[in-house]
Order: C-alpha cells, then sequence, then structure tokens
C-alpha cells in the first residue's frame, strides 16, 4: 500500500517513497517544521527525489541547512 500524500498523516517519520508529490498537506507539515519562509525550489525537489532512502525529518532539516548556508554567504 502507498502513501497518500494528500490526506495521510505526515510526521519526521514519514519516508519519501516512489510515488511522493509535493502537496498542500506536504508545505504544511514543512512550514510547520522549517517556518513561514519554506519554499520549495527546482534543485530542492530534485534532492528529494534523488531515489536516496530518506524521511521528512530529514527533508527539513536539508532545508534548514541549506537555508543556513545560504544566510552566511
Amino acid at each position: 500500500m502507498t502513501f497518500d500524500w494528500h490526506r495521510g498523516p505526515i510526521n519526521r517519520a514519514t519516508k519519501i517513497d516512489e510515488n511522493y508529490k509535493n502537496t498542500q498537506s506536504v508545505r504544511r507539515f514543512l512550514r510547520n517544521e522549517c517556518g513561514e519562509a519554506f519554499r520549495f525550489d527546482r534543485s530542492f525537489m530534485a534532492w528529494i527525489r534523488s531515489g536516496v532512502p530518506k524521511n521528512m525529518g530529514e527533508v527539513a532539516d536539508e532545508w534548514i541547512r541549506l537555508r543556513k548556508a545560504d544566510l552566511e554567504t
């Protein structure tokens, strides 16, 4: 059974699967984790869909890490 990215409960342990979608539920979760400044960009979406196993907590942590790196440069 595949995860429903529109209606399923998303938390930090939710694993990214081959059916991952950038839904409103995903955006809501990531805004809660990362803050209102959260935005998707093409390179970040490509990283999420890279095929490397990860969960939503790792996705949020990576966005925060990238954002912090951008602010330091």
